[in-house]
This record gives structure tokens, C-alpha cells and sequence, in this order.
């Protein structure tokens, strides 16, 4: 086993407004204190192309085709790959990184699908536009990901408590302008994905302090094989 296969590469999942970005400055102070050389990145974005991409994807104005925004993320991932993650396992850096595939899945996979448990005639063809969704991501990731998360922590907070949180900030993105029914699909792509995933992906309770999830989540980092 190489010395990238062995280094810990870590995501973290959920809607909006769940707390990412403050779980993972918990757990990066916390493997500061313990001497863990690590590289803190994020998706889309990571490295200097993907950061261009992000701006076009996040960007309020962006008017994107479906596709196109699903090929995007790709790119965006391929590169960041190739210039931060995978050098940065080759060095034996822990990689902690904000979204990676299973967002893809949850918001390009389940949220721009239409809603598929309604009882009107054209609830097959949704379903079949749904899979071939999920097809389509799979076929790009086994194509252009050579290297999956070893543990992922999925935020697990209602969508509307997560959406009051994020309404706080001053400029909604692209993505936080979506509706409440666009968000309850992600959320249900990520409880499909953690159903699919329970040795990689750890559902944390969102709720409470930021201190007691980051216990919650230190809790399973201390359980796991890392």
C-alpha cells in the first residue's frame, strides 16, 4: 500500500446552512494540536482553475444548462485532483476537503431532478430521467475520480432549519436561491447516499453548538481506523 493509499482523505456533506465550514475548522484546529500535517481545500474550487470555475457556478447571473453544470463540477474536480488532492495524499498530507462526489450526486443527482413521488402520468419517464442522472454521474467519476473519500461526514440538519441559517449570510449564491423543494431532494439524495455508504459516510447530528458537533464528529474520527 502506497503512502497516498494510506493518507486519510476526508469530506464533509450537507444542504445548505448545516455548518460545514465551521465543523472543519474544528477538526483542522484539532489535528493542528496533534501535529497531523493536512491541506484544507474545497469543492467546486481547490485549485486556481477549479476557483474560476466555482465563481461561474455560484454566480447568481449564471444562467447553466443542466448538463452543463454537472460537466463543470467535473472539471472543476478533475483538476483539483490533479493539482491539490492527489499530490497532497503522494506527501502523506491529510486532505480535509468541503463537498466532493457525493454532492454532486445529491444536488446535480437529486435536486435538479423533478420530484418523482407524485402519481401523475409522467412520474415513469421522471424516473427514468432520474437514473440516467445518477448513470451519467457514475460514468464521469469512474472515468475522472481515481480516488474517493475514505470518510465522509454528512451534517444531517432539517432543510429549512439549514436554509434560516444560510439566509443570514449577506449574498446568496446560485445554489442558496434555489427553492425549499430543491433542497429536500438534496437532502433525500444524501439520505440515499448514507444508506448506500454506512462505512464511509457518518451521518452527524447538525443540531446544537458548533462544539458539541464537533464532538460528535471527533467521536467517529477516534473510532475509525485513522
Amino acid at each position: 500500500m502506497t503512502i497516498a493509499q494510506m493518507t486519510p482523505f476526508i469530506s464533509f456533506e450537507g444542504t445548505e446552512g448545516v455548518g460545514k465550514t465551521t465543523a472543519i475548522s474544528h477538526l483542522c484546529n484539532r489535528l493542528q494540536e496533534q501535529g497531523i500535517d493536512f491541506v484544507r481545500t474545497r469543492e467546486p474550487g481547490g485549485s486556481q482553475f477549479s476557483e474560476r470555475l466555482r465563481q461561474i457556478l455560484l454566480d447568481s447571473q449564471s444562467q447553466i444548462h443542466d448538463d452543463s453544470e454537472l460537466l463543470l463540477m467535473f472539471a472543476a474536480r478533475s483538476d483539483h485532483l490533479a493539482q491539490l488532492i492527489l499530490p497532497a495524499l503522494h506527501e502523506g498530507k491529510w486532505v480535509i476537503c468541503d463537498r466532493f462526489t457525493d454532492s454532486t450526486i445529491a444536488y446535480q443527482g437529486f435536486g435538479r431532478m423533478m420530484d418523482t413521488h407524485d402519481n401523475t402520468h409522467d412520474n415513469n419517464r421522471n424516473v427514468e430521467s432520474h437514473q440516467q442522472q445518477l448513470a451519467k454521474i457514475q460514468t464521469l467519476t469512474d472515468l475522472f475520480v481515481p480516488r474517493l473519500p475514505d470518510m465522509t461526514f454528512w451534517l444531517d440538519l432539517p432543510v429549512r432549519d439549514g436554509l434560516a441559517r444560510a439566509c443570514k449570510r449577506s449574498v446568496a449564491d446560485r445554489f442558496e436561491q434555489q427553492t425549499v423543494a430543491f433542497f429536500e431532494r438534496v437532502y433525500q439524495g444524501y439520505d440515499y447516499l448514507a444508506n448506500k455508504y454506512p462505512k464511509r459516510i457518518y451521518r452527524i447530528d447538525a443540531s446544537g453548538t458548533s462544539e458539541q458537533v464537533a464532538m460528535r464528529i471527533w467521536a467517529c474520527m477516534s473510532n475509525s481506523k485513522f
